[in-house]
Formats: C-alpha cells, sequence, structure tokens
C-alpha cells in the first residue's frame, strides 16, 4: 500500500497500494546508517546526488520491479507471493515518496524539476502493475489456498485483492482501459488543484501601513506608493512622496492571522473576500474531479465515489457517517447557536447600532478578544514560553517517557539533506537499538510546501529474520522567524500542530508490521488521525508543559495559571469549532455523494448546507471549496477527523488523563496500538486499548462513542447522553 500522510491546515492524505498514482514512500537508503560520513544522495539515496539521479532512480526502480514480476509468475509459495508483492510496492514508492518531498520541499528547480518527471514515469509504470493478470491471480491463489500462517499475511493478501480489483482489474478490457484513464485524469487534476492554490494566493494591498497591526507585520509584504504632496521648500509646487502600506497574501495561515488579529473590519473583509474566492480556475478543477471520480464509481458498480471508497473504512459506507454526522449536528446546534449569539452582541456592543449582524470576517476577531480578556492571555506571552528549541525539547520528553528511548539530533551525509534548516532526528531505545529516523524541515521559505504535513520516506518492513528495514519520515512545517527576533517562538496552536503531527510521525516510526503494506499510518482513513490527535492533548496538559515550557530569556517555568487560561479559552467556542467540521465532513460527503439527475453547482451545494448546519452566513461570490484542499486528498473522507477526535478524547480520558507520562501509558500505546500499524483491523486495536465502549455498531458499520469528546467540551447534557452511546 502507498500513503502519503498530510496535515492540519491541509491535513493528511492516505491512499493504498494498487490504486494508481496514490501513495509515496522509500525503500533500501543509506538514511538508516548513522555513522555515514561519505557524499551521499537526497534522503541517503546515492543516485539522487544530483537532479538528474532521479531518472536513474527511477529506471533502477523498474528493474527491481521487472524481476518481481519475473519471479511471481513463477508461482513460488503464498508466502513468498505476498513478501515479494510487498517488496513491489517498496519499490514503488521508494520513488514516488522522495519525488513528492522533493517537489514539495526543494529549493533548487532543477531537482523539482526531475522530481516531477520521475514522478510521472513511475505513475505510467503504475497502469502496468495495477491492470497485470499475473500479479492478480497470485494474489488470489495466495488468499485462497490457506497457506499464509498469520493474520497479518492473511490481512495482507486480502487487501492486495481488494485494491487490485478497485483498480478494475476484474473488467472488460474497455471498461477497464476507462478506469485507467479516469484515474489518470484524478491525479492531474489533484495536482492541478493543489498548484492553482500555490499559483494563484490572492492578495490585497493594504494603505497605509498602520492598519496593519503590528504583531503580525512580519508576516506580510512591505510595498510603497506614490502619493503627490506640496512642497515646503517651494510653495506651490508638487513633489511625489512614498506611502508605506502591506501586501496581505491570503494564503491560509497568513489569513487567518489577519481575521484574528486585525481591528480594520474593512481590511478583514477585503481580506476574506479575496481568500475566499481564488483560485478561480478550480471550479472548473473540481467540478471535472467530481465528474471523474462518479463515472468511476459507476463503472465499479457503486452509486457514488463516496460508497467506492468506504470498502476498507471502519464506516463502511456513506449512509453510516451522514447519519453520524446528522446526529452530531443536531447535538451540537443548541450550544453553537448560544455561541454565535454571544459573539454578534459583542460586536454590537463595540461597534454600537450600526452594527445589525455578525459577519464571516468577524467570528475569529471577536472570539480573539473575548478569550483575551476573558483569560487575560497576551499572544506574546503566550509565545515566550514555546520557543522553538524548547518544544523540541517536549518532543524529547514524550519518547523518553513514555517509551524508553532517546530522540536526539544525528548528523547528516554530505548532500542528504535539501535545505541547511533541516534536521535529522533519530529514536534509539537502549535495548532495541534505532527504531527510526525522522527529518525536520521547521521554516516557512519561498516555493516550499504551505502547510504542516508528514511525509513518509521509508516504511518499516521485515527483511528477514534478522533484518528491519527501518522508517524514515518527515515532518514539513512552516514556522515564521520574526523579524526582531532570533529565537523562534510558537503560539499554543502551533504547539498543538508540532504535536499532532508527531503522532503521526510516531506511528510510523514505532510500528513493526511484517509488511509495508501495513506501516504506520496505513491504516483505514477513518483511524489514521486518531494517534495524532491523542498526541495534541500532551500538549495541553501542564504536567507535560511544566517540563519543557520556559521563558526564552529567563527560563522560568510555564505557570499553571497561564496554561489553565490557554485551555479555558481553546475551549471557549468548542462547539462553533465542532460545527464547523461537521459542515465540512457534510459538503465533502455530498459533493463525492449519489449525484443527482439534475446536477446543483457546487457552489449552491456549499451555501445550501452553510445555511442548514452553520451559524456563518454565506457570502455571495466566496468559493471556500474551491482551495480546501482535503476534498481532493481525502475525498469523502474528510469525516475521519471527527472520528479521530472521538476516538482520542476516549483512550485519553480511559487510558492517558490520571498519568499521561507513565512507562506503563507509553507501553500500552506502543504495544497494543501504535506497534500494529494497519495490521489488525482498528476497532479490534481500539478497543483492545481502553475496552468496550469506544465504538459502536451502527447499519453494519462502525461509529465512534462520542460520550468523551462531548462531556470534555461540556456538550454533553442529559438530553443528548442517550444519544452517544
Amino acid at each position: 500500500m502507498w500513503s502519503f500522510i498530510k496535515n492540519r491546515e491541509p491535513n493528511i492524505h492516505m491512499n493504498r497500494l494498487f490504486e494508481p498514482f496514490l501513495s509515496y514512500r522509500h525503500f533500501r537508503t543509506r538514511a538508516v546508517d548513522r555513522q555515514n560520513t561519505s557524499s551521499t544522495g537526497l534522503y541517503g539515496f546515492d543516485h539522487l546526488k544530483s537532479p538528474k539521479g532521479f531518472q536513474r532512480f527511477v529506471d533502477e526502480a523498474i528493474e527491481r520491479l521487472s524481476e518481481l514480476i519475473d519471479y511471481i509468475s513463477g508461482m513460488p509459495s503464498s508466502v513468498e507471493i505476498i513478501r515479494a508483492m510487498d517488496e513491489i510496492s517498496d519499490t514503488v514508492c521508494s520513488v514516488v515518496d522522495s519525488a513528492e518531498l522533493c517537489r514539495q520541499t526543494h529549493p533548487a528547480r532543477g531537482f523539482v524539476e526531475e522530481a516531477n518527471k520521475a514522478s510521472m514515469k513511475i505513475n505510467v509504470y503504475l497502469h502496468f502493475l495495477n491492470t497485470n493478470h499475473t500479479l492478480y491471480n497470485a494474489v488470489k491463489k495466495a488468499e485462497q489456498d490457506g497457506h499464509l500462517l498469520t493474520e497479518e499475511a492473511r490481512r495482507a493478501a486480502l487487501h492486495l485483492r481488494i485494491d487490485f480489483e478497485k483498480g478494475g482489474i476484474h473488467l472488460p478490457s474497455g471498461k477497464l482501459d476507462r478506469v485507467n484513464q479516469l484515474n489518470m485524469d484524478a491525479h492531474k487534476l489533484c495536482r492541478e488543484y493543489g498548484e492553482n492554490i500555490i499559483n494563484d494566493p490572492g492578495y490585497v494591498d493594504i494603505f497605509p501601513a498602520s492598519r496593519i497591526p503590528r504583531q503580525i507585520q512580519h508576516l506580510l509584504k512591505p510595498i510603497y506608493r506614490l502619493t503627490s504632496g506640496v512642497s515646503k521648500e517651494s510653495l506651490g509646487s508638487y513633489e511625489d512622496e512614498q506611502e508605506e502600506g502591506f501586501r496581505i497574501m491570503t494564503e491560509p495561515r497568513t489569513l487567518f492571522s489577519v481575521l484574528q488579529l486585525t481591528p480594520d473590519e474593512q481590511v478583514r473583509k477585503m481580506a476574506y473576500l479575496k481568500g475566499n474566492s481564488v483560485p478561480h480556475a478550480n471550479h472548473e478543477v473540481l467540478d471535472k474531479l467530481i465528474n471523474s471520480r462518479h463515472e468511476l464509481a459507476q463503472i465499479m458498480g457503486c452509486k457514488s465515489y463516496a460508497e467506492f471508497v468506504m470498502q476498507l473504512n471502519m464506516a463502511s459506507s456513506p449512509e453510516v457517517v451522514v447519519s453520524f454526522l446528522l446526529e452530531m449536528s443536531n447535538m451540537v446546534k443548541e450550544k453553537a447557536d448560544e455561541e454565535f449569539n454571544t459573539i454578534r452582541n459583542l460586536k454590537r456592543d463595540v461597534c454600537g447600532q450600526r452594527c445589525v449582524d455578525l459577519e464571516p470576517w468577524d467570528e475569529a476577531y471577536y472570539t480573539t478578544m473575548m478569550k483575551s480578556s476573558a483569560y487575560s492571555l497576551d499572544s506574546a506571552v503566550v509565545a515566550s514560553y514555546f520557543s522553538l528549541p524548547q518544544c523540541i525539547e517536549g518532543l524529547k520528553l514524550l519518547v523518553k517517557s513514555l517509551f524508553g528511548a532517546r530522540f536526539d539530533s544525528v548528523p547528516m551525509a554530505p548532500g542528504e539533506s535539501w535545505h541547511p534548516d533541516v534536521l535529522k532526528m533519530c529514536i534509539h531505545h537502549p535495548e532495541e537499538g534505532d527504531l527510526g529516523f525522522l527529518y525536520l524541515d521547521l521554516f516557512s521559505r519561498k516555493g516550499k510546501y504551505p502547510g504542516c504535513a508528514t511525509f513518509a520516506i521509508k516504511g518499516g518492513r521485515k527483511i528477514s529474520e534478522t533484518e528491519y528495514q527501518l522508517p524514515v519520515m518527515a515532518l514539513v512545517f512552516n514556522f515564521s522567524r520574526s523579524h526582531d527576533s532570533s529565537i523562534v517562538r510558537l503560539n499554543h496552536g502551533e504547539l498543538e500542530t508540532l504535536f499532532h503531527e508527531f503522532g503521526h510521525a510516531l506511528h510510523a516510526l514505532l510500528s513493526r508490521t511484517d509488511y509495508q503494506h501495513f506501516a504506520g499510518t496505513r491504516v483505514a482513513l477513518d483511524f489514521a488521525e486518531t494517534p495524532s490527535n491523542l498526541f495534541e492533548y500532551y500538549a495541553r496538559d501542564y504536567r507535560v508543559l511544566k517540563k519543557f515550557a520556559r521563558h526564552y530569556s529567563t527560563g522560568e517555568v510555564i505557570p499553571e495559571k497561564l496554561v489553565k487560561s490557554l485551555n479555558g479559552a481553546r475551549d471557549m467556542f468548542a462547539a462553533t469549532e465542532l460545527q464547523r467540521q461537521i459542515f465540512y465532513s457534510l459538503v465533502d460527503q455530498t459533493l463525492f455523494g449519489e449525484q443527482l439527475s439534475v446536477p446543483r453547482d457546487t457552489n449552491s451545494i456549499v451555501a445550501h448546507l452553510k445555511r442548514q448546519h452553520s451559524n456563518e452566513k454565506h457570502v455571495e461570490g466566496t468559493h471556500m471549496h474551491i482551495r480546501f484542499s482535503h476534498f481532493l486528498t481525502y475525498g469523502a473522507g474528510y469525516y475521519s477527523y471527527l472520528y479521530a477526535k472521538c476516538f482520542a478524547a476516549t483512550i485519553w480520558k480511559k487510558l492517558c488523563q490520571e498519568d499521561p507520562l507513565s512507562p506503563t501509558t507509553g507501553t500500552l500505546l506502543r504495544t497494543k496500538l501504535l506497534q500494529y500499524g494497519g495490521a489488525k483491523e482498528p476497532a479490534d486495536l481500539l478497543t483492545d486499548l481502553v475496552g468496550d465502549g469506544i465504538v459502536r455498531y451502527h447499519n453494519g458499520g462502525i461509529v465512534p462513542d462520542v460520550t468523551s469528546c462531548l462531556e470534555e467540551m461540556k456538550l454533553l447534557d442529559d438530553k443528548n447522553r442517550h444519544i452517544g452511546k
């Protein structure tokens, strides 16, 4: 299986083994050799010492794939068939993953261009793999003959067969050709959608500069315009003067800061309208993608793309998901309405009677004002306790306390890194040795992937009875360096994001599966975000924070009162945020659900659902769905975030809350959850970890128990309590 995880502002996408084009990973690399000091290439691959090395990298991978296909065609034992199939996946992923990470992060255009070529070439070869009946028949033989002795091997055979069939291999040639074309079209459309977001982020120019609050000016580009003025030296003559302003690039991260912290309503409005109306080209791209995915699903005998992609998910069907979402929407509505009225009343108090309603560009500003007022929060004071070096110490603390291992920086060989800022870390256990490697690419720079994401480089797998291929991952962030400080300091939300992504990384680095097909985050999509959501709790617990969060200049430990205020502020509008996530999930389900005989345009769908499941007004001319990349990378799977939120709340309450840094807690997390990756059914892993009650069986599918999540947000009253069970 090939997987690629992204998160948080856009957050994670993952895809399965023989679904064409989708997924990413690595094999055989010297990156696991921490003693190596000789010159190497990117990520430890000798071929990648120069951009042209990608060409040879692909060619050698295809040579090895041909050898493996020849071997499987001889119909060896079932065990060897599955083992060889896993190496095929691993070999393909070695190219796709390295190319994807390079495309998204490398500052040299030559490397990016060659990575693009490598990606396209290996994707062409995937058509051959996905339609290879020799491989398909071998997998069916392995699944049926009863000689696979382990649960993981039998599960691998089942998943491989299903992945082949999801690619249409069992269809007549004409339909198979069409499936291949549709998959190729979808891949191109997804890439085009993402490139449009990067190339057309939108901007607004604001004059004078004083309209922009000082604390976010470092995020913006200074600009100047000429104005005419009267010269004092020569009365009656005119000369040009420069007026300073700022250009707001309305990419999501900057846009949120502007909406949150700018007092000038007109500035907020202009930024909101522009940020939610670009890139225009994605209207057509998204429409084409919806049509391609729907046609694919129908060829495969499904009513919708949502039904097609849920075959191996816990939910099992769109009906189960939509029922769950509507149930949650009803449970949260009353509290969300109360919160909306509170925010609107504050705006009226501040602005007077001339303000009649709360606009979409107002919510972030006034909620931030209320949180700061209620809990006396100063963003600069908060950030002073979260210097980036100390936050990295927090990651080391988790690894040491929970798993008895070290998380230390290790040297890189010449040529291994793609930028001077990149760090390489190793998780090392005193008894087990090195467990895996993690690259950290932390700072924003031009041309880099704009969000926060976890990239797989190499998945763990058992090579022999004595050799295990260690996992290698990369965490990519875009933390900003302030112009007036050499020390990067995070806000609390950024700390949560760091811990969230580290949860993904730990899932991969600590898994010990026989097959890379199931390594780490290669799990059912609606389970994948569970560990990452769980580790967000560690960024909010004072018992954890007091061990690493210290003032960057005085060394003072973060005050417990400040942590309580942060958590109190975070929870103030929990219902509104939950309602927003439900809305996004319903849009996702509707876009890729059953299509009406008379299709509605996507703008109408979004507007209709916003009116039903959100208090936020829909503004004509805004189109959030043309820049919400989760609708592509998840595609009827965005509900997974809500599943994970509920699962993580239950795990935290039942297992971690009493003593979050206990080695006993860490051992349970590792041995009952993280080490299995996708090698066991998610519901079995969850139940084995915390006992009965974490999942509910509903209409042939599985949904989370919502009790712990809603109790935590103080949304569970007697009226709703029976629904949560």
